[in-house]
């Protein structure tokens, strides 16, 4: 490793969400944060082709994976997936939960008043870890504008049986408005692969209007979601009968 890749390789440690320094341990630089635990080994391997080994595996895409870690090819590559492994990191199961009880834990809660007060919390808490894991994209459109995007419950917060459901980041997608009405209503759900089921009473005209076809579908969805899609399918999506 020369003295400018390692010098653009700790820019792109900062710039992604890895804030400490990096340790240059057997080769490869690893990149810390003081917001999670986990890290990431970053090894230039010559060409602007790295290789990416992360202590928890679930921070890295499963594709071209192997023993040896993640290979990646080009600059821009590497940003996007060190920038997408930050923001899972940050977000991994119950993080989000125990934020909330830190958060919440001397706000009063006697009164219903109160008690949505907290909830809002949570919800807040909720919107802002989906807009970090979905990288502040619709998980289907691919709309970018944040303030249009809305996080949407899988298993509806009334429904779960905790906090660590509720505000499970897996729990969750971040949807266009018009996906968030329909799913939330029921009437659109998805397989755990991703692929749209549409309640046939929903009219044709109406999937027309709202820029909704067979073809729309989830990008990125982990086996952690689909607990969560199949509580959906059974209990939320009108095509099985269901009406909350």
């Amino acid at each position: 490793m020369n003295p400018l890749e390692r010098t653009r390789l700790e820019k792109a440690a900062a710039d992604c969400g890895f804030e400490l320094s990096p340790e240059l341990v057997d080769g490869g630089l690893v990149y810390r944060s003081a917001q999670f635990p986990e890290i990431i080994t970053v090894r230039p391997t010559g060409d602007d082709t790295f290789t990416l080994q992360a202590s928890a595996l679930m921070l890295l895409p499963l594709a071209d994976e192997s023993a040896d870690g993640l290979k990646v090819h080009g600059w821009n590559v590497l940003y996007q997936v060190l920038d997408k492994a930050a923001a899972t990191a940050r977000t991994m199961p119950n993080r989000v939960a125990q934020k909330f009880q830190q958060v919440t834990a001397t706000m009063p809660k006697a009164t219903e008043a109160e008690r949505l007060v907290v909830q809002r919390v949570g919800q807040n808490l909720f919107r802002g870890a989906l807009l970090d894991y979905w990288q502040g994209c619709c998980c289907v459109t691919g709309l970018a504008i944040s303030e249009l995007l809305r996080a949407s419950h899988i298993q509806p917060w009334a429904l779960c049986d905790a906090d660590e459901q509720r505000l499970d980041v897996y729990n969750g997608l971040l949807l266009s408005p018009n996906l968030d009405a329909l799913f939330d209503g029921g009437w659109v759900t998805f397989t755990s692969t991703g692929s749209i089921a549409i309640a046939s009473s929903l009219p044709r005209t109406a999937l027309e209007l709202l820029g909704v076809g067979p073809d729309s579908r989830i990008q990125g969805l982990k086996p952690k979601h689909s607990l969560y899609l199949e509580f959906h399918r059974q209990r939320v999506f009108r095509g099985n009968g269901a009406s909350l």
